[in-house]
């Protein structure tokens, strides 16, 4: 069976697919079906075709498979009524019966995991999504609080409109309905412009993840109707209800003390202005969280960008070649593949230097594990031995990655599989197996099959699996005493990707015209792959701080200048009293600050727990970080007094005669 990706792409979509016959390693098989577009986490971005022989892996012999390997998945669907803690109950009775069965297997110690559809398509990427909804959530806290006030502090201007009204016969509710509907105008109004804008931006988010999301990058990303209708509801929804308050509060007005006051004399009652000093604070505080995790999110991935990965990526260009059973059945048959095409890349000018290697660097997937035990101790079983990082790697792989061998030697031309086996360890791998022994010359036993290798050399450690998660041990094989039937051409050359892409195929069709290059890509790609989700969870938490950052602003500025403006007549009295230019300043700055300086304070608590709930997600980052804190709480509190300052300024150079004719 093939997928729809495969019949779209390699077969023009050909309407009579089925009953074609198709060949894979060297044998014909017919097309039987069609499938849709699977999970990336359950097949991987390039598994198109889908064969009924799971347990026939060319290289791997049957006893070796037997012994227990990792790479088959069981999926079942569950019955009737019954739940997953059910399913889970029913595991321990099975692993018991497997190791009784077969004590002597790899696996016999293992526990079975078993997981729901959506926790393995979503996989690890639940910590990342759970911490952007929460930024999301903030973000919204953040605008409701701000248009809470922002409404209160407009609706309290208006009391002697409102008590006008009152006078000629309006009722409380059709006061009330009047400032729930201007509430929902606006929030109608900027539903309608933030849908225009996610309409245009939303589907940029997926090409920028495109390299490590579950989805296929050449598929194109839409908004989903459903859930833009639900924001845009959403926001109606935030709106009205955040003006529900500031118009119950402005509906109550008294009568006579309304028509008394101006419209520009007052700020409200107590009650409202202790409540809008809370909305302040509220805006502040989520802020301070948000900004706070940006910030530790932000450090954490300059530290992982810049660590270092132990070889040189740049100019490195790799592709993948999948070796047919039929012409080469065997390690011999492949090794001899390797060396006419080694010959035919070195003959190559613009190619600096060329290797081959059974797996491609920080691609997880790709690497395979090494059972290990030192001889010369207590020998392990096969189930309790430790598991080493495993390459089988040709001549050249050291030089053309830019490795350091640190001690002993490279493999030469007589390390083939007639002779001694021989590996070569990493230098943290060296230390945790032999301590302050010298490695070189010394034994171990590897794979399930026990087999016993020297160690003639020592390396340099390389991240060949993740960036932020060495493997203590690694170890490396030569190609031709230990292969399996895919082979990773990786060249150094100054050429551009699709020029070596070219250069390198054409190498390999002097070899064996029949093998085409699977996966072409550079390794600064598969960096950034590698780094892609690090990258942008600290974009878009990012953006969202600048957000709250830009929306506590506004708010802090809107709510301060809206007071300044409703006091102009007290402020031109305390001036025409005696009040100097300075004192006006600090009246009005003394006021704003307030309510901030309590946010900061109730922020700086909840983004040291917030840092407890991503500690997971930093890398060499601490979580409790005072000097981050410290940061993040000064940016914010400088931008609140920036907006404080401005209507403050504006107050302190009121005319007092011109406020006091007014008032």
């Amino acid at each position: 069976m093939v997928t729809e990706n495969f019949w779209q792409k390699r077969m023009g979509g050909d309407a009579n697919v089925i009953g074609r016959s198709i060949t894979l390693d060297g044998v014909p098989h017919t097309i039987v079906g069609v499938l849709p577009n699977l999970p990336f986490s359950w097949t991987g971005p390039n598994a198109e075709i889908w064969t009924t022989k799971p347990f026939v892996i060319p290289g791997l012999s049957y006893e070796r498979t037997m012994r227990g390997s990792g790479f088959l998945r069981v999926v079942g669907r569950l019955k009737p009524r019954m739940t997953i803690e059910q399913a889970r109950a029913a595991m321990p009775p099975l692993e018991q019966s497997y190791r009784k069965q077969y004590p002597g297997k790899i696996d016999s110690s293992s526990v079975m995991t078993l997981k729901t559809l959506p926790e393995d398509v979503v996989g690890n990427l639940r910590p990342a999504f759970g911490t952007l909804l929460a930024a999301v959530a903030l973000v919204l806290l953040i605008a409701c609080s701000n248009v809470a006030n922002l409404l209160l502090v407009r609706f309290t201007g208006r009391r002697r409109e409102i008590a006008l009204r009152m006078a000629l016969g309006a009722s409380r509710a059709s006061v009330l309905r009047l400032f729930i509907f201007e509430s929902l105008l606006v929030s109608v109004l900027a539903g309608v412009v933030g849908a225009a804008l996610a309409w245009e931006l939303v589907p940029l988010v997926p090409k920028m993840a495109a390299n490590f999301l579950p989805f296929d990058p050449a598929t194109t990303i839409n908004l989903s109707l459903p859930v833009l209708g639900f924001t845009i509801a959403l926001s109606i929804l935030t709106g009205v209800a955040m003006g529900i308050y500031p118009a119950l509060q402005s509906s109550r007005a008294d009568l006579v003390d309304g028509l008394k006051e101006s419209g520009r004399g007052t700020s409200g009652s107590a009650h409202q202005y202790r409540f809008r000093k809370i909305l302040v604070g509220a805006q502040v505080a989520l802020s301070v969280t948000l900004l706070a995790g940006a910030a530790l999110l932000i450090t954490s991935f300059v530290k992982l960008s810049r660590q270092s990965i132990g070889f040189h990526p740049e100019n490195m260009w790799t592709g993948l070649v999948t070796l047919p059973q039929a012409p080469y059945p065997d390690s011999a048959t492949r090794q001899r593949f390797v060396e006419r095409t080694l010959a035919a890349l070195n003959a190559i000018p613009s190619l600096q230097s060329a290797t081959i290697s059974g797996d491609i660097p920080l691609i997880a997937a790709a690497a395979s594990n090494m059972l290990y035990t030192r001889p010369d101790r207590e020998i392990l079983p096969v189930d309790k031995r430790a598991a080493a990082a495993g390459h089988d790697i040709a001549p050249g792989y050291f030089k053309t990655f830019g490795i350091p061998i640190l001690a002993g030697r490279d493999f030469d031309q007589h390390d083939v599989v007639d002779h001694q086996n021989v590996m070569l360890i990493s230098q943290t791998g060296a230390r945790k197996v032999f301590g302050n022994e010298n490695p070189i010359g010394k034994t171990l036993l590897v794979s399930s099959a026990s087999t016993p290798v020297e160690i003639v050399g020592v390396v340099g450690d390389v991240r060949t699996r993740r960036i932020a998660d060495p493997d203590e041990v690694e170890i490396y094989r030569p190609w031709a005493q230990e292969n399996f039937p895919f082979a990773v051409i990786a060249v150094r050359s100054n050429l551009r990707e699709d020029a070596v892409t070219k250069v390198v195929q054409s190498a390999l069709n002097t070899v064996d015209p029949g093998l085409a290059i699977a996966i072409p890509q550079s390794m600064d790609a598969i960096l950034a792959q590698a780094l892609g989700q690090a990258r942008l969870m600290m974009w878009l938490l990012g953006i969202f701080a600048g957000a709250a950052l830009l929306l506590a602003t506004i708010g802090i500025y809107g709510a301060v200048a809206y007071t300044v403006e409703q006091r102009t007549g007290e402020i031109g009295v305390r001036m025409a009293l005696g009040a100097q230019t300075m004192d006006v300043l600090r009246l009005v700055v003394k006021q704003g600050m307030r309510p901030v300086i309590f946010g900061l304070a109730v922020g700086l608590a909840a983004a040291l727990a917030l840092g407890r709930l991503i500690a997971s997600q930093l890398y060499q980052t601490s979580a409790h970080n005072p000097l981050l804190l410290a940061a993040t709480m000064s940016i914010l509190a400088i931008a609140a007094l920036l907006a404080c300052l401005l209507p403050a300024r504006r107050a302190a150079l009121v005319d007092p005669i011109q406020a006091l004719r007014i008032e």
